[in-house]
């Protein structure tokens, strides 16, 4: 996961930076609006962290120039704390907004909590059916099928399913699957994730033994093919 840290306290993007980078995510910085918007033109970030104060463009105006082009997930950060400019932030395309100083730990679990939000909104996420290879899955009745055969799934299965087949050849870890499905405050173990894994190719592959959709990637974690 690449995320654009975008303030003008270079020391307070230092902290952040190292901070991300210890969670495992790939970070970018850059310290004014007109240098951010470009870096959101060339690079596809998965979200942005973006200060309200800066030189050259205010991030205000730099959230809605990434909007014209990208619906990448956004997070301002300000030193200001009323409701008037948390709307006004809003309005412009941001999606989050926390306010400085700010907890570190804060800040992650609003970053996690985006981000598992975004997973699960792909494009494809605006039709109620989505059907992949011999899977179909519809969001609003919340049913599985294979080969039109109902097939009934629990919450979690018919949530792992969905994010994987939304999202297909796009490989997840283990960790990644435990906070995008069941949320950073999950204290269980990984191989829950296996447990799960398990339980979509017994219910929905052709052959659970020899699985062509629900697929591992060694040593990564796990990705759907349709092939």
């Amino acid at each position: 996961m690449r995320i654009l840290v975008v303030d003008d306290e270079k020391l307070l993007v230092k902290g952040i930076k190292f901070n991300l980078e210890n969670e495992g995510y790939e970070v970018d910085v850059c310290y004014d609006g007109e240098t951010a918007v470009d870096m959101a033109k060339n690079v596809s970030y998965d979200l942005i962290l973006l200060d309200l104060m800066m030189p050259k463009l205010d991030g205000l105006e730099t959230c809605m120039r990434i909007r014209e082009k990208s619906t990448v997930p956004i997070i301002m950060l300000t030193a200001k704390g009323e409701d008037t400019d948390k709307l006004i932030g809003f309005e412009y395309g941001a999606d989050d907004y926390i306010t400085k100083p700010f907890n570190i730990l804060e800040l992650k679990a609003r970053v996690r909590a985006l981000l598992r939000r975004s997973a699960i909104q792909s494009p494809d996420s605006k039709s109620d059916r989505l059907t992949r290879s011999h899977i179909t899955i519809d969001t609003s009745r919340r049913i599985a099928e294979k080969n039109g055969i109902p097939v009934e799934l629990t919450a979690k299965e018919f949530n792992l399913a969905e994010l994987l087949m939304r999202n297909p050849g796009k490989v997840y870890s283990r960790e990644r699957l435990l906070d995008i499905i069941w949320g950073i405050d999950y204290q269980g173990d990984v191989r829950t994730v296996d447990v799960h894994i398990r339980r979509l190719r017994e219910k929905l592959e052709i052959d659970p033994a020899d699985p062509k959709c629900f697929n591992t990637k060694w040593g990564v974690g796990y990705y759907f093919s349709e092939n």
